[in-house]
């Protein structure tokens, strides 16, 4: 690995993130540490919470996911964040666009005009 590969590594990580959680709560509603835990055991996609908190408050302001407090059975109630439809359309066109961009770069890596 080069010198500054790692910084390259996590600005990418940084640029998908968007995208991973939308997709991640795409399922089912999720509270925001068992987002993290989730990212974190996906390599290449582990990132803080320190991260992720910030893009759930401008997901949630943008209007792409509502959130509610539920009681959890082993401490304080959690803030749960949903997908909107607005967010699931939002889902849909930043899926769109990352499958079209990987597939250029796919190409382009191997060597194809």
């Amino acid at each position: 690995m080069s010198e500054g590969s790692g910084s390259w590594g996590s600005q990418l990580r940084k640029g998908v993130l968007e995208l991973a959680v939308l997709g991640l709560l795409a399922g089912e509603p999720r509270y925001g540490s068992s987002l993290v835990d989730d990212l974190a055991g996906r390599p290449g996609l582990a990132i803080t919470a320190g991260t992720v908190y910030p893009l759930l408050a401008r997901l949630a302001k943008a209007g792409s996911v509502t959130t509610t407090w539920r009681e959890s059975p082993v401490g304080p109630p959690r803030k749960y964040y949903a997908l909107t439809d607005s967010g699931r359309r939002r889902l849909d066109v930043m899926s769109q666009e990352f499958d079209t961009v990987a597939a250029a770069l796919a190409g382009i890596l191997k060597g194809e005009s």
